[in-house]
């Protein structure tokens, strides 16, 4: 309606009024453009226009959001299917491509001056009991995210949000991938492949898991202890962070609650917003971080080794 106003406007005052319109349909052209726009406009996001088009989300990326897109190029996706070993996205489905493209959309207008290391809340719901994952951003010198991901063009503004290129796609992860993706959990990930059992393998299985993953702090702080471990004794030790058939949230826990694991059992303490636990050594462990969503779990983050 404002539009077909200033139109007749202008053609009742074609006089003195004819350069003020001139004016404000110069305005109009560079206004910003939606986010599905701004794909359209850009040739390296074709694909990705097709991709959104084939999954039926081109009409949520032109909603009001705000929304932050890390927007995958042409050649990110090239890879992709290079990977997955198909020609074309032709040869993926609609149920396919949905849970991967929702996991490059976060809600909220998130500009790179506003973005921080640490955990976001993506819009895919594919988690246990449709949880929504989390994507892991690391901001030092640039930004990165899931481990070897990088933002190659930050801030392309939009009127509905903002869009950060990056170059790769970005694929859900899975409580392996969350722990690899994250520096902070490499002595995990070198524990996990060390030990019985093939572990690695286990926590890439359906699931769902809960996940109690120690920091890289708390394996220094038993170095000693766990060099002398055979790989049985340490596949047993970290089975002692796993629950198994459960995807249990920060929200599911309870003051005095009882958790089994794959090879022990831990009491929950919760005192207003502290969460520890009591190992069967009778240590007591923080629970630094929770509810860190994947495909087939969650994991939870603690300062120290749970053992017995």
């Amino acid at each position: 309606m404002k539009n077909l106003f200033k139109l007749s406007f202008a053609f009742l005052l074609i006089g003195t009024m004819s350069f003020v319109s001139s004016c404000e349909d110069d305005a109009t052209d560079i206004a910003p453009k939606s986010i599905v726009e701004t794909a359209l406009n850009d040739p390296q996001f074709s694909t990705l226009v097709a991709a959104l088009t084939k999954a039926d989300l081109v009409s949520v990326l032109q909603g009001d959001g705000p929304f932050t897109v890390f927007a995958p190029t042409n050649d990110a996706f090239a890879s992709l299917l290079s990977d997955l070993g198909v020609n074309s996205l032709d040869e993926l489905s609609k149920e396919a491509l949905t849970p991967i493209l929702l996991n490059h959309v976060i809600s909220g207008e998130f500009r790179s001056t506003a973005l921080a290391t640490g955990y976001v809340p993506t819009a895919s719901n594919t988690g246990p009991n449709n949880n929504i994952l989390d994507l892991y951003i690391k901001v030092a010198g640039g930004v990165s995210i899931n481990k070897d991901i990088n933002v190659t063009t930050a801030d392309v503004l939009a009127s509905n949000g903002v869009i950060h290129v990056v170059n790769k796609v970005i694929l859900p992860t899975d409580v392996v991938d969350i722990a690899i993706n994250n520096e902070n959990f490499t002595s995990l990930v070198g524990a996990l492949g060390d030990a019985d059992g093939d572990l690695v393998t286990v926590l890439k299985g359906d699931g769902p898991f809960t996940v109690f993953a120690p920091l890289n702090s708390a394996f220094e702080a038993i170095a000693t202890t766990v060099e002398g471990l055979s790989s049985a004794q340490l596949a047993d030790v970290l089975k002692y962070h796993v629950v198994s058939g459960a995807n249990v949230l920060s929200s599911d826990l309870t003051d005095g609650m009882q958790v089994t694991t794959l090879s022990g059992v831990f009491t929950v303490n919760i005192s207003g917003s502290t969460v520890t636990l009591t190992d069967e050594s009778g240590a007591t462990v923080n629970v630094v971080a929770t509810d860190v969503q994947g495909t087939n779990g969650v994991v939870h983050v603690i300062d120290k080794v749970l053992l017995k």
